[in-house]
């Protein structure tokens, strides 16, 4: 199982990105897909989900309004739309899967991909 996290880089505060994540060696879509941040010194924090089947999607609310998360089952591909970019989302970005829609912790997601980072300049 290989997830493949992309699409992170510098952008300006008020900018966007969009993330992606690849997967493949897995029923792509009985999984749920998950996006967690990490910034250095900080825990791991859930940032979205969406689940397998009628894609239905979770937000934290840091990033409610901003975020949007959306799959495409024939590509095996989740997206994560980031718009509107605060120097607090300044993070390595990781892509992970679940068999449990709804999830946001980290302990219920069996496979993760490798990070992408995301750095965001006031």
């Amino acid at each position: 199982v290989q997830l493949q996290a992309s699409g992170g880089g510098l952008v300006q505060a008020g900018g966007s990105l969009r993330l992606s994540c690849a997967a493949s060696g897995l029923t792509f879509s009985t999984y749920s897909i998950g996006w967690f941040r990490q910034a250095p010194g900080k825990d791991r924090e859930f940032v979205a989900q969406v689940t397998w089947r009628v894609g239905i999607t979770f937000y934290a609310d840091s990033v409610k309004g901003r975020f949007t998360i959306s799959r495409d089952n024939v590509r095996n591909t989740v997206y994560l739309q980031m718009n509107s970019l605060k120097p607090e989302d300044t993070a390595v970005y990781y892509c992970a899967a679940t068999l449990t829609p709804g999830a946001q912790l980290g302990s219920t997601y069996s496979y993760w991909g490798q990070g992408t980072q995301v750095t965001v300049s006031s």
